[in-house]
């Protein structure tokens, strides 16, 4: 696989974020940053994340900052499917085996390839759900849709957010409805 980058424009509050994967050892990596504003705030958050050759997520570091507050966290998904925030096991998300990076777009990449749906078809995605302004991480319920070999229609209810997601040959998500826009 070649490296493959992505540069995103932030929809609902200025920000930007360039993401880039490539394969790794034994599986894959995601690595980039994130800058916007929340809450009024400026913010700068650098993410990398590591998974195996089948999509799976192993391996997450988020580090930056929200204002004048420090953010480092490491998440890890063991090999027994248990995940481990900062040293902590975290309950409720045995079986999960996909992170998702709450501030970037760029996670969803790694859900679509892993479930490889066909046109037409849909799947409950639920993921590990790393909210770094919240500091938490907990079990967000999904579905994506397949409709056409560039579009899946997303719905997480507890979000709550629903969109129709176009995606670029690669799988990048290109255009999030009312949140993230690809450039260039």
């Amino acid at each position: 696989m070649n490296p493959t980058s992505m540069l995103w424009r932030r929809l609902d509050t200025p920000g930007h974020d360039a993401c880039h994967l490539l394969e790794d050892k034994g599986g894959w990596r995601l690595s980039g940053t994130a800058v916007f504003q929340q809450e009024g705030a400026p913010a700068c958050l650098t993410y990398a994340l590591a998974g195996d050759r089948s999509w799976r997520t192993g391996r997450a570091e988020v580090s930056g900052w929200i204002g004048a507050v420090a953010v480092d966290v490491t998440v890890i998904r063991t090999g027994s499917g248990e995940w481990i925030m900062n040293g902590a096991m975290v309950p409720g998300l045995e079986g999960l085996v996909d992170l998702d990076l709450a501030f970037t777009p760029a996670t969803n990449l790694l859900q679509l390839r892993r479930v490889n749906l066909a046109e037409g078809h849909r799947a409950e995605v639920p993921v590990a759900w790393l909210d770094v302004v919240a500091g938490s991480l907990s079990r967000l319920p999904q579905t994506y849709e397949r409709r056409t070999r560039l579009t899946y229609w997303y719905e997480s209810p507890t979000a709550p957010y629903s969109g129709l997601l176009e995606v670029d040959p690669s799988g990048f998500i290109a255009r999030y409805p009312g949140l993230w826009e690809a450039e260039g």
